[in-house]
């Protein structure tokens, strides 16, 4: 499967549906490696919350974060 993720984008987690202690909805994100497969990808992700959670695609869905997008201070 050919995902649009590369290394270095900035995602947003829209949904974990099939992981039983989720990364929250709204996380923000770096992808750091897209390993593709047949009918899946896996999605290494550095979390800006500290987790390390791969995404599975498609099962999990995210929003690619545009580089001009002000996110607030934390």
């Amino acid at each position: 499967m050919q995902t649009r993720l590369k290394k270095g984008d900035r995602i947003r987690l829209v949904s974990m549906p099939q992981d039983p202690d989720p990364i929250p909805v709204g996380s923000l994100g770096t992808v750091v490696a897209v390993h593709d497969h047949r009918d899946w990808a896996q999605v290494d992700v550095d979390w800006d919350n500290g987790r390390s959670l791969m995404l599975t695609m498609p099962d999990d869905c995210v929003a690619i974060v545009e580089p001009n997008h002000h996110e607030p201070s934390k």
